[in-house]
């Protein structure tokens, strides 16, 4: 059976973390800026894990 190929543009938006969770950026932070509040672009700007029921679908895409 042929090696299972890494989704390209997965690997781009997904890491794996040092303990094997995977992270991810958060979403509504690329235009659109000037009403959302200080706060919460300063929010968006920070990482997050994948949530416990997309994992098995990432790790699927990220090539095993």
């Amino acid at each position: 059976m042929p090696k299972q190929k890494t989704n390209r543009s997965a690997a781009k938006r997904f890491t794996k973390t040092g303990t094997g969770k995977l992270r991810r950026n958060k979403a509504n932070h690329s235009h659109i800026l000037t009403k959302k509040s200080p706060k919460r672009k300063r929010k968006l700007r920070q990482s997050t894990l994948v949530a416990k029921s997309d994992e098995k679908r990432v790790r699927r895409l990220l090539g095993g």
